[in-house]
């Protein structure tokens, strides 16, 4: 397509009529069916979370394919501006994954985002009915909800800053926090968490400084002006020694004394705050383990199934509702993400369970190989189901002259032989 027809059906957020000069009035700042409450990525812990999370959802391949009806094969569709989006760049400033990253760590800090198609190319995707090709889409910030638009503040490249702007719900893909009630919603777990760790933050401040620990008996009697005066000079002496010294180590006259006063262990505050941090992590589906790297292969499949699929579950399910128009859903196009099953196996069990899967011949050596992400085999035979631990005689399928029988005509003869290895005739012969 050349340059001048290109501009001639280009769509922008920032000029379009859906969007910009819509004469809204009212509305409300919170959408009609939850509540946002206040930004959690100033919080160092809150902030560690979300970025693990959103991470491993950006490490998702997330792919637009066609979905046979009848073999429920999935059809890849590679000249999809879809397809541009998730597998090379978002926008001018973001690939694909930092874009998903962007998006689900937004989601978690507001509650509810918007991802929205900034620059859009109004011809049709090829091979996709009613689709339009997603030259720039960006992630944005809820502002005000009305019954069919919503506004939106999203950044602008043409002018470097974010700007507000209406829009569609139609036109924009709305992702809600599938965890909400656990992170954004009134009274959540996050929020009364935060609330006890500042409580043990300022605890400890607290005890830091401004407290008293020591009791110093003085040689005379504080009983005049001049005495409190000389008291609260040995008082400063004697932490400007603690201040200097490198151990913490101040002497003190042979006739003072010091008591040493027992903090008072803030044990029950600390349990508390124990427990809630295990509630709060049972209800995300991870625990700590998940954030430090020592979870086992059972425990992070059952993070990513608890915490990481509803999200991806979220941002498919609403791509492809808003993105495919309802011709093209009907066809079978889709949006998928795919996740290696292999990812959380150690590399005997892939071993052992692969040579189960090849000589049982479920998959070829080559669909084995896709599957833990190695390149095809250029071997011939690495695209034919036969059991590598037995000869090439004894194969079903293959003559005495070593040429195979293909399997439909194997099926003619005797439907039981490719389950059974059989390819006997009726003198028993091979």
């Amino acid at each position: 397509m050349k340059m001048i027809d290109r501009l001639q059906h280009a769509w922008s957020a920032f000029r379009s009529v859906n969007y910009k000069t819509l004469p809204f009035t009212g509305g409300s700042i919170y959408p009609g069916h939850k509540m946002r409450v206040g930004s959690y990525s100033r919080s160092k812990f809150a902030g560690a979370l979300f970025n693990r999370i959103a991470l491993d959802v950006a490490m998702t391949e997330f792919q637009h394919v066609k979905v046979d009806e009848k073999t429920d094969d999935h059809e890849p569709m590679p000249k999809s501006g879809l397809t541009r989006m998730f597998s090379v760049e978002a926008n001018i400033d973001q690939t694909s994954r930092a874009f998903m990253q962007d998006l689900v760590h937004s989601m978690f800090d507001e509650g509810v985002v918007a991802a929205v198609p900034v620059d859009i190319d109004i011809n049709t995707s090829p091979g996709v009915p009613g689709a339009y090709e997603i030259e720039s889409i960006r992630v944005g910030r809820i502002t005000q909800w009305y019954p069919e638009h919503v506004r939106v503040m999203v950044y602008n490249d043409t002018i470097g800053r974010e700007q507000e702007i209406y829009a569609r719900k139609a036109d924009v893909a709305i992702i809600e926090n599938p965890l909400y009630s656990v992170i954004n919603g009134p009274n959540s777990t996050l929020t009364r968490l935060l609330t006890k760790m500042n409580l043990v933050d300022n605890l400890d401040e607290m005890m830091s400084s401004g407290r008293l620990d020591l009791l110093i008996q003085l040689p005379f009697a504080i009983k005049t002006e001049s005495k409190q005066k000389a008291a609260e000079e040995r008082i400063k002496s004697i932490e400007k020694h603690l201040t200097m010294g490198k151990n913490g180590i101040a002497y003190i006259d042979g006739t003072e004394k010091v008591v040493q006063l027992n903090r008072p262990a803030n044990s029950q505050v600390n349990d508390n705050l124990q427990l809630l941090k295990e509630e709060f992590y049972n209800q995300m589906g991870m625990t700590q383990k998940d954030m430090d790297g020592t979870a086992t292969e059972s425990e992070m499949r059952l993070y990513y199934t608890r915490s990481i699929d509803p999200i991806v579950k979220a941002i498919t399910e609403e791509f492809s509702r808003k993105f495919l128009s309802k011709t093209a859903r009907t066809q079978g196009h889709t949006i998928v993400a795919y996740r290696s099953p292999f990812n959380l196996v150690p590399l005997q069990q892939i071993a052992e369970l692969g040579d189960t899967l090849v000589r049982n011949r479920i998959l070829t050596p080559n669909e084995l190989r896709s599957l833990i992400g190695f390149r095809p085999h250029s071997d011939p035979s690495a695209d034919k189901l036969f059991n590598p631990n037995m000869p090439i005689e004894k194969q079903p399928g293959v003559e005495k002259s070593g040429s195979v029988t293909p399997p439909e005509e194997l099926e003619k003869n005797d439907p039981q032989a490719i389950q059974n290895g059989d390819n006997t005739n009726e003198e028993g012969t091979t």
